[in-house]
C-alpha cells in the first residue's frame, strides 16, 4: 500500500472513530434491582418475583442469549417458571430522545397479551411480540416521528396457554440500534401496497421473525354496516380481534384501532355482524337517541354467541357483561332486523346448513328449525329488486363460497327458488359480505370480498379485500341473476384519460396500450367474431375473451349471450374483471412480472368499437401521521 492510501486510510479511520465518539449515548430505560423492578409499576401477579438474572434462572427459564443482562420474565415464580401468571409491568414517564427503541424480545407470540408496548397519551403506538422461542432476539422501533414527547413502555401478559409468557431485556433509546427495523417504505407506500384496495395497516410488530411477519392481516370480513354517513368495515385478524376502518366514500378509508379483541387470551372473537339498535329493543343504550351498534361474534369453541357494543359510532367498544347470550354449536352469525315480523333474524352456520333464530331483544333467541342444508359458511342474505322494481322484491342468500341462490323469506323460513350460481368466477373470492343498514343512505347493495390467496412477499402486511361492487338483480333468459359492476366512484381516482374508437384487429395483431403508472381503469366496448380471442396483457398477466367466454386466470365462464363490454380494474396486486355490465365478474390475486398494457386478437379478428384508458390515483394520502 502507497504511504498516500495509508494516510487516507488512517484520516478516514480518525474520522469514523471521531463519529462513532460524538454518538449520542444509549439511553437505558429502567434500572432494576436483583430482586425488584424498582420504580416499574406491577399489576396482576405475572411480574412480582423481579427481574432475572444469572445462569441458574436462565437455566430454569430456558433463556438464551441474555448475555448476563436483567431479564423482565412474566414466567418467572418464587423458585420455578410458569405460564398462568398474568399482570403488567409500566415503566415511569420519559422523554423520548433517541430515534429508536431497541430491545431483545423472547416468549408467545400472542399479539394484545403477550407484548411490549409503547404508550403515548396512554395509547399504544408500537408493539411487538416473541415468536415461541424463548431464545432472545434483538428488535426495535423507529420512534423519530415522536420524538420530544413524553412516552412509556409495558410489558404485558394477559396469556396462561401455551407459550403465555413473554421475556424482555435491553430496552433502551438509542440512535444505533441492534437491530434496524424492517423497512418497507412510507406506511401505505410499500412497493406491494394496493393503492385502492383495502388493507391493513401495520398495527403492530408481531412475529418479528425475518420471513414469519404478519402484522397488517386481513381475512374474514365482519359486521359491514352503514351508519350516520360513515361505511364501517370490520374484519378479522386470526380470531384475536376485528380490524376497524370507515369511510364516507369507499374509496379513502381510515382504518382505526382494532373495535375489540378476545374477552380473554384465547377465548377468540370469529366472524360475525354489526346491527344499529335503533329502536333500543336490547336495551343496551341507556338514550334510546343514541342506539347502540351491536356486534355479534362467536368464541373459538363454536358454542358460544357473544356481543360487543358500542355507544359512540363505533369508536370505542366494550363486551356484554353476560356473554354468551346464546349456547348453540354453530358460527358465523349473520343478523338483521326482519320490518314485517317485528324481530331480529340470526343465520348460524354449522354441520353444513344455516340455522335461522329469532329474537325480539337480540339478547335471547329461539332456533325456528327451518335449517337451510348444503350450505358453506359465513352467510350473507338480504333483498333486492328484479330489474329496479321494487314491487318485484327477492330474498337473496350468498354463502361464504360465493354461491347466490334467491327466494322468498317470511321471518322464519327461506325457500330457494333457484339453483346456486357464482357470485365471481375468479380465484381469490372468498367470504363475501355487503353493508346493510344502507336503506337509510342511498340504498345501494354493495359487496366486498376478502380476496384469500398468496402472501405479499417481504411487505408489513397480508391479504387484501376487493373493490367494492353494486350489486343487482336482474331476470335474464337463464332465469334471475345477480350483476356485479365496481361503484361509480372509482371515477374519483381518474387521472386523465386515454381513448381509442373503431379499432379493427386482425389475427395476431396487437395494438399497444401506452399509458404511464401501474393503476388503471379500463372501459371497452368489443365485438369478437366467431373461434377468436380478445386478449389483454396487463403487466404480465392475462384476460382473455371469446365471444361468449371470460377466462381470467380461471376456467372460462359463460355470458348468456355475447360480450359486449368488458371492464377492467388494475391496481399493484389484483386484477378485477367485469363483462356485459357486471353479468361475470372475476377476482384475482396477481404480482406483476412486468409493465405495459395491450390488447391483442387471436384466432380471427375482434373490432373494439372504444376503449378507454384511466390512470388511477392512489386512493391513500401522500403522507400518513405517525400518530
Amino acid at each position: 500500500m502507497s504511504i498516500r492510501c495509508k494516510q487516507i486510510c488512517l484520516q478516514l479511520g480518525v474520522a469514523l472513530g471521531l463519529m462513532i465518539s460524538a454518538r449520542a449515548k444509549d439511553l437505558p430505560i429502567g434500572h432494576f434491582g436483583t430482586n425488584n423492578y424498582s420504580d416499574w409499576v406491577a399489576t396482576g401477579n405475572a411480574f412480582q418475583f423481579g427481574p432475572a438474572a444469572g445462569e441458574t434462572w436462565m437455566h430454569i427459564l430456558e433463556v438464551e442469549n441474555a448475555d448476563n443482562d436483567m431479564v423482565i420474565s412474566s414466567e418467572k415464580t418464587a423458585d420455578s417458571q410458569d405460564d398462568h401468571p398474568q399482570g403488567a409491568l409500566t415503566s415511569p414517564e420519559f422523554s423520548l430522545e433517541r430515534k429508536y427503541i431497541s430491545f431483545r424480545i423472547a416468549g408467545g407470540d400472542y399479539e394484545h397479551d403477550a407484548c411490549i408496548n409503547l404508550l403515548i397519551a396512554g395509547k399504544v403506538v408500537r408493539s411487538a411480540t416473541g415468536w415461541r422461542s424463548d431464545r432472545l432476539s434483538p428488535a426495535s422501533w423507529d420512534v423519530s416521528a415522536w420524538r420530544g414527547q413524553q412516552a412509556r413502555m409495558q410489558v404485558v401478559d394477559a396469556s396462561s396457554g401455551d407459550w403465555g409468557h413473554i421475556n424482555v431485556s435491553r430496552i433502551r433509546q438509542t440512535d444505533a440500534p441492534e437491530r434496524l427495523p424492517v423497512e418497507t417504505g412510507p406506511l401505505y407506500h410499500e412497493a406491494l401496497r394496493p393503492q385502492f384496495h383495502f388493507t391493513a395497516r401495520q398495527w403492530a410488530m408481531s412475529r418479528l421473525n425475518p420471513g414469519q411477519r404478519q402484522e397488517g392481516w386481513v381475512n374474514d370480513l365482519n359486521g359491514l354496516i352503514y351508519y350516520d354517513g360513515e361505511y364501517h368495515l370490520f374484519a378479522q385478524r386470526w380470531a384475536k380481534c376485528w380490524i376497524h376502518a370507515v369511510s364516507r366514500d369507499l374509496i379513502h378509508w381510515t382504518e382505526l384501532d382494532p373495535a375489540f379483541w378476545e374477552e380473554e387470551s384465547g377465548s377468540g372473537v370469529q366472524s360475525g355482524t354489526c346491527v344499529v339498535d335503533y329502536q333500543n329493543t336490547s336495551g343496551l343504550s341507556p338514550d334510546p337517541k343514541n342506539p347502540a351498534m351491536v356486534a355479534f361474534y362467536p368464541r373459538w369453541n363454536n358454542r358460544e354467541q357473544c356481543i360487543a357494543y358500542s355507544l359512540d359510532h363505533g369508536r370505542s367498544w366494550k363486551h356484554y357483561e353476560k356473554n354468551p347470550i346464546l349456547v348453540h354449536p354453530e358460527r358465523d352469525p349473520k343478523v338483521f332486523w326482519y320490518a314485517p315480523g317485528n324481530h331480529w333474524v340470526m343465520m348460524l352456520y354449522g354441520d353444513g346448513q344455516y340455522h335461522i333464530l329469532t329474537s325480539t331483544n337480540l339478547l335471547s333467541w329461539q332456533d325456528e328449525h327451518h335449517p337451510i342444508k348444503d350450505s358453506f359458511e359465513c352467510p350473507d342474505f338480504f333483498e333486492l329488486p328484479v330489474d329496479g322494481d321494487r314491487s318485484r322484491m327477492k330474498w337473496v342468500l350468498i354463502q361464504g363460497n360465493g354461491n347466490y341462490s334467491i327466494g322468498t323469506f317470511d321471518g322464519v323460513e327461506f325457500k330457494e327458488e333457484t339453483g346456486r350460481h357464482p357470485c365471481d368466477v375468479g380465484p381469490n373470492f372468498y367470504a363475501t359480505q355487503s353493508w346493510h343498514n344502507t336503506d337509510t343512505g342511498d340504498g345501494r347493495r354493495i359487496q366486498v370480498a376478502w380476496m384469500r390467496g398468496p402472501n405479499f412477499p417481504d411487505m408489513p402486511f397480508n391479504q387484501q379485500i376487493s373493490f367494492p361492487c353494486e350489486l343487482t338483480l336482474h331476470d335474464t333468459k337463464d332465469g334471475l341473476r345477480i350483476f356485479r359492476r365496481p361503484i361509480p366512484e372509482i371515477s374519483r381516482l381518474h387521472d386523465g384519460e386515454d381513448v381509442w374508437t373503431n379499432r379493427t384487429l386482425q389475427a395476431d395483431q396487437t395494438l399497444p396500450l401506452e399509458p404511464a403508472g401501474q393503476l388503471f381503469h379500463l372501459k371497452a366496448e368489443v365485438e369478437i367474431s366467431e373461434g377468436a380471442k380478445l386478449i389483454f396483457k396487463i403487466r404480465g398477466a392475462s384476460v382473455t375473451l371469446t365471444q361468449k367466454t371470460l377466462e381470467s386466470d380461471n376456467v372460462p365462464a359463460s355470458v348468456g349471450g355475447q360480450i359486449q363490454t368488458v371492464e377492467i380494474l388494475v391496481d399493484r396486486a389484483s386484477i378485477e374483471v367485469f363483462v356485459n355490465d357486471g353479468e361475470i365478474s372475476s377476482t384475482r390475486f396477481f404480482l406483476p412480472g412486468e409493465n405495459g398494457l395491450s390488447v391483442k386478437a387471436e384466432n380471427g379478428s375482434a373490432r373494439i368499437k372504444s376503449l378507454t384508458v384511466f390512470p388511477l390515483k392512489s386512493a391513500w394520502p401522500a403522507v400518513i401521521d405517525a400518530n
